[in-house]
């Protein structure tokens, strides 16, 4: 009886990790860019009361052995990096990424973080172009003076048009990072991602070129969050969790039974 009650109990927590993980995908459906995860359970180790093929006490070999499992544990919380919808902005300074890639951004720290989050914004002091958390992007890109329009070609390139002055002027280039192993990299607040050895070395590319995706212009990524989807992942974790509650209880009678006969 007290195998039942414990293994029933890593069946409730493993269920309030899955409700953690699903309300944490629910509380971001409106964030830019943001990657929903999912949590993974395997289960304990079994304890083997008679191995398979083990010879019984009569001279017979046990065809498939007794083994009892002993519960459920958290294995891991993999973050599903499918492109989320593309919201137009009319912002030009908005810009989403179809396909594969990260923006590159300087953190205070001076470390390369990682970002889909194409909400870009212009330091009034110098004309760089900085992140929504007011980080420069990577490589560095600076409008200047006087700019009247700017333009972001699918492929990263940035042009602006100045007051009084006819032809557009290339500032910079936006540059793209992938990984061999997204699910790999550590999330952090503020949309920022950091690599990990899980993740593998960023490699460096521009919008289009091979295994990386072009760039939008007037368009934001939004969240790859489907409300039904995690509503029902939220119904079902409920229900498995009542489920290892009951199974608390009914062993508790059990015990409960077994006392009462001694006394």
């Amino acid at each position: 009886m007290e195998r039942a009650l414990q293994t029933a109990a890593t069946g409730m927590q493993a269920q309030q990790t899955n409700i953690d993980v699903i309300s944490h995908n629910l509380a971001n459906i409106n964030t830019t860019a943001f990657k929903k995860s999912h949590a993974h359970f395997s289960t304990l180790f079994s304890q083997v009361l008679t191995a398979p093929g083990a010879v019984l006490s009569d001279g017979r070999v046990s065809p498939n052995g007794v083994q009892i499992g002993l519960g459920v544990e958290l294995s891991s919380t993999d973050k599903s990096f499918m492109t989320g919808s593309l919201n137009n902005t009319n912002d030009p300074l908005d810009i989403a990424i179809e396909g594969e890639g990260f923006l590159q951004v300087v953190t205070p720290e001076g470390n390369i973080a990682f970002t889909r989050d194409g909400n870009l914004q212009v330091d009034g002091q110098t004309g760089e172009l900085l992140s929504s958390q007011g980080y420069s992007l990577f490589p560095s890109v600076n409008l200047g003076d006087n700019v009247q329009e700017v333009q972001i070609k699918r492929d990263g390139t940035v042009e602006v048009k100045r007051a009084g002055v006819a032809n557009t002027e290339v500032v910079g280039n936006i540059r793209l990072a992938a990984f061999s192993n997204n699910s790999g990299l550590i999330e952090m607040s503020q949309n920022l991602y950091l690599d990990t050895t899980a993740s593998g070395t960023p490699l460096e590319g521009s919008p289009g070129e091979a295994g990386f995706g072009t760039i939008r212009q007037n368009f934001l990524e939004m969240s790859n969050v489907k409300v039904v989807e995690e509503v029902v992942h939220m119904i079902t974790a409920q229900r498995a969790y009542e489920a290892n509650s009951n199974s608390i209880k009914a062993s508790d009678q059990m015990l409960q039974q077994a006392n009462n006969l001694v006394n």
